[in-house]
This record gives C-alpha cells, sequence and structure tokens, in this order.
C-alpha cells in the first residue's frame, strides 16, 4: 500500500450517507413538543421550537393542525407568521390563516411578498377581504398587483412577478454591475438581466453567472443566452410550464399584445404549475375532484366525491342491464356467473394502464395527431397480445377447473376481444375529448370503464349463448 493509498477506514469514510425521505421531515419529537406547547399555551416555548425551522415546514406543521389547534396556533405564534411562510401554506389552509391573523400583521407579511405571491393570495378573495389586503401595499406594489389580476385566471399574466431587472442593450458589463449596486428594489431572487430596447421591447438576456465572470468593458449584447424566449401575458399557465420544462428556462419574460414587458416568470412558479398539473390528472382519473387534499373537511370532501360516484351508478345499471340480457344463460351455466367478473376486470385494467399512458402523453406533449396513429397501433397490438396470453391462461383454468373445453374457449376469445377493446378506448377515448376541448383527464376514465364492463360481458355471454347454449 503506497503513502497516499486510501485505508479501509478512509474509504468507508468516503462511502454515501444513505438518507430516508423522513431525514428531511421534522423529528417526531420535535413535532410532539410543539403539540405539547400549543396544548399548554406556551408562546415562548413554540417560538422557540420553530425559530430555526424553514418556512415550508412552519406551513406544514400548520396544515396538519385541526381547526381547533390551527387557532390557538395562531394566536400564540400569529405575530411570527410573515408572507414567507404564508406563501407556502395550501390555498385552502391559506385563507382561514388570513381570516386569523391581525390586520397589522397580514399587511406586514403581504409587503414582503412579491407580487406573484400576492396575485396568488388575494385572486379568489370576495372584493372587500381583496381591497383590505392591496392598501396595505404602497402604490407600485398595488399598481403591479392590480395589473397581473386583470389578465385572465391561469394565465402568464397571473402567475408573472412584476419586478423584473432590466438593462439598455447598450450597456456595458461594469454600468450594469453599477446599477445592480446602487439599486434597493431589486427582488430578492432572480437570474437573469433582461436586456430591452428604447420602447421596453425584451431583445434578449444575460445570467447572473456569466455578467459576473465577464470583464467590466464587456459589452450585455455579447453574453447574450441562446435560451432566450418570450411569453405572451395571455399564455395558459401550463403551456408555461410545458415551455419552462421543454427548453429548461430559468426565467422567462413576459409581455403583453404590443410585445412590451410586463413581467417576469421565475422557474420556482413554473414547475409549481407543472405539479399542480399532475396533481389535477391524478385526481380527476380517480374521481375525486381536482381540488382535493388531505386538508379538506368531512363536507368538503363528500361534495367532490359524490357527483362521481353518482355517475358511476349510471354507468353500472348500463353494464347490469347488459348481464339482464343474458339471464337464461347464465341459469343455464352457474359457471357463466363467476367467470364473466374476470373478463371485465382485466379489460378494466387494461383499459386504465393505457388511458393512463395517454393523458399523461397529452399533458406533456409527446403525445400528438403526429404520432397518434402509431401509438393507437402499438396499444392495439399491446391489447391483442395481451387478450392471447390471459386469455390462454384464464381458458387453462376454466377448463381445468370446470371440465369444459368449450367453455375455455369461450373465455379465452371473449378475453381477447376485451383486451383489444380496453387497449383501442384507453388510446382513442382521451385522443377524441382533448380533440373536442374537454380535459381527457376529467371524463376518460368512466368511459373506458364502462365501454369495457359492457364489451367484456356481452362478449363473454354472448358468446356462451352461441357455442354453450
Amino acid at each position: 500500500m503506497t503513502e497516499n493509498s486510501p485505508t479501509p477506514e478512509d474509504q468507508s469514510a468516503e462511502k454515501p450517507v444513505e438518507r430516508d425521505e423522513d431525514d428531511y421531515l421534522p423529528r417526531p419529537e420535535l413535532l410532539q413538543q410543539i403539540d405539547q406547547a400549543i396544548e399548554a399555551e406556551d408562546a415562548q416555548k413554540l417560538n422557540e421550537l420553530l425559530a430555526p425551522m424553514h418556512a415550508a415546514d412552519i406551513a406544514d406543521i400548520i396544515e396538519n393542525l385541526d381547526p381547533g389547534e390551527r387557532r390557538v396556533f395562531v394566536t400564540l405564534y400569529g405575530g411570527e407568521i410573515d408572507g414567507e411562510i404564508l406563501s407556502e401554506i395550501d390555498e385552502g389552509i391559506r385563507d382561514q390563516i388570513v381570516e386569523m391573523l391581525p390586520r397589522d400583521v397580514l399587511a406586514e407579511a403581504v409587503r414582503e411578498m412579491d407580487s406573484d405571491d400576492v396575485v396568488d393570495l388575494i385572486e379568489d378573495m370576495d372584493e372587500p377581504e381583496r381591497e383590505e389586503i392591496l392598501s396595505a401595499l404602497d402604490a407600485g406594489d398595488r399598481a403591479a398587483v392590480q395589473q397581473s389580476l386583470a389578465y385572465p385566471e391561469h394565465s402568464a399574466g397571473r402567475l408573472m412577478q412584476s419586478e423584473v431587472v432590466t438593462a439598455p442593450e447598450h450597456w456595458t458589463v461594469g454600468e450594469t454591475l453599477d446599477f445592480l449596486r446602487n439599486e434597493e428594489w431589486l427582488p430578492e431572487q432572480f437570474y437573469h438581466v433582461v436586456l430591452v430596447d428604447p420602447r421596453r421591447h425584451p431583445i434578449g438576456y444575460v445570467t447572473l453567472g456569466r455578467l459576473l465572470a465577464a470583464k467590466r468593458a464587456t459589452p450585455l449584447k455579447e453574453l447574450e443566452e441562446d435560451s432566450f424566449r418570450t411569453i405572451s401575458a395571455y399564455a395558459d399557465e401550463g403551456d408555461v410550464a410545458y415551455i419552462f420544462n421543454q427548453y429548461h428556462l430559468i426565467s422567462a419574460p413576459v409581455v403583453d399584445r404590443d410585445d412590451r414587458l410586463v413581467g417576469v416568470i421565475t422557474i420556482d412558479d413554473a414547475m409549481a404549475v407543472l405539479d399542480e398539473e399532475h396533481e389535477e390528472d391524478i385526481l380527476r382519473l380517480a374521481g375525486v375532484g381536482d381540488e382535493s387534499s388531505l386538508t379538506d373537511t368531512v363536507g368538503q370532501t363528500l361534495k367532490q366525491r359524490v357527483p362521481w360516484l353518482g355517475t358511476n351508478i349510471l354507468t353500472a345499471l348500463a353494464a347490469a342491464s347488459v348481464i339482464a340480457l343474458f339471464e337464461d344463460a347464465i341459469q343455464g351455466l352457474v359457471a357463466l356467473a363467476v367467470l364473466m367478473p374476470i373478463v371485465a376486470s382485466m379489460g378494466g385494467n387494461a383499459g386504465t394502464q393505457t388511458l393512463t399512458v395517454a393523458v399523461r402523453g397529452l399533458a406533456t406533449k409527446d403525445l400528438t395527431s403526429g404520432n397518434s396513429l402509431r401509438v393507437i397501433r402499438r396499444e392495439a397490438a399491446v391489447g391483442l397480445l395481451n387478450g392471447i396470453l390471459f386469455g390462454a391462461v384464464i381458458g387453462a383454468v376454466t377448463f381445468f377447473w370446470f371440465g369444459n373445453p368449450l367453455l375455455g374457449i369461450v373465455i379465452l376469445l371473449a378475453m381477447v376481444i376485451n383486451l383489444l377493446v380496453a387497449a383501442l378506448g384507453g388510446i382513442l377515448v382521451p385522443l377524441t375529448l382533448n380533440r373536442l376541448g374537454i380535459d381527457p383527464a376529467l371524463a376518460s376514465g368512466t368511459f373506458v370503464t364502462t365501454l369495457t364492463d359492457i364489451v367484456g360481458f356481452f362478449a363473454f355471454l354472448g358468446l356462451a349463448t352461441l357455442v354453450l347454449l
């Protein structure tokens, strides 16, 4: 072993430490102490426990309290709730916290927030509450928030922050650095200096990294990034998230109808939208509403789920009516009643697999009119092969179970038919709904499940009637 060779102890020390996801959450004993401080209404102890914590963790603690504990929490800790904590709290809970906070504390918290966070806070408020928040802002910030609120809901104009760092296109690095050092209004976080012409049209941007690394005499035009692109203030926020993800942006200028700069969107806001879009798709596919949350009350949760369950009753009745058509066949051969749920269940699961891939592809714009035919052919082939494979397996099981080879053949054919239909339905239903301008995540699951139930029952019982009876 050479002098510089690492010893076994050194090598073991260099091994990366494996971390569990719970390592990034507040410790259970800390949470217990916080609960005890709330229960004892010990404001000093609660402040000591929360002082070193990140705003996002404090927001999580607030969300996980029941309404009674939350009110006590705000009474004890309300004076310390600032704009950063307020912006991290789930929307449903945040409205409650806003109502509980003393008006002076709320006003100070709002003044600390960026304009996009203020818009997010007040856009769903009633007019009197909105005016109360706006009155806490100075004239410039209030005008910026009102400008964002004038844009359509879920648009880039609502998502942007108005605080943008700009520089004339003819400036040098030195002039820009002097400007940045002398200004006090700059946002806490920004990634680019946007270059503008005399009419305030954005024509490029320079990253802070390149700006700091260049010599003072370097013209900003020489440091422009190739990734530069602008986003219309009227663009849908889902398209904004796609653009950021597709082109690996960290910020992008927002322009009005005359291509004048009105704001900037940063990656944290774009990724928050992307996360919300994915969450909404999952919730809609599951039929629990697109705004379900663990913080919802029993009444809110019931209100979101009842319509979907009511719709499922109607689709279940449609499937039951198909079974009723073959009542005599089922009475004549009891094995049909035993086996027919298998066909419908396999079709439903296969359809859900294809449906999930299709909805995800449409959301990410990977599934387009240009490649839809190829995807349809692929899913049809997969459905057919799955039908043959699992149909043969269940057909063999049926033969050994009931000793009837024809019954095994019937269920094999029914499986092939239903899994093929499930695959085609799983891709064609969301494509059709998307073409009609309907969110495919909203209704596809119900249509596909109904389709596979009806086709599965009809194929199996119909073939059994023809072949066995």
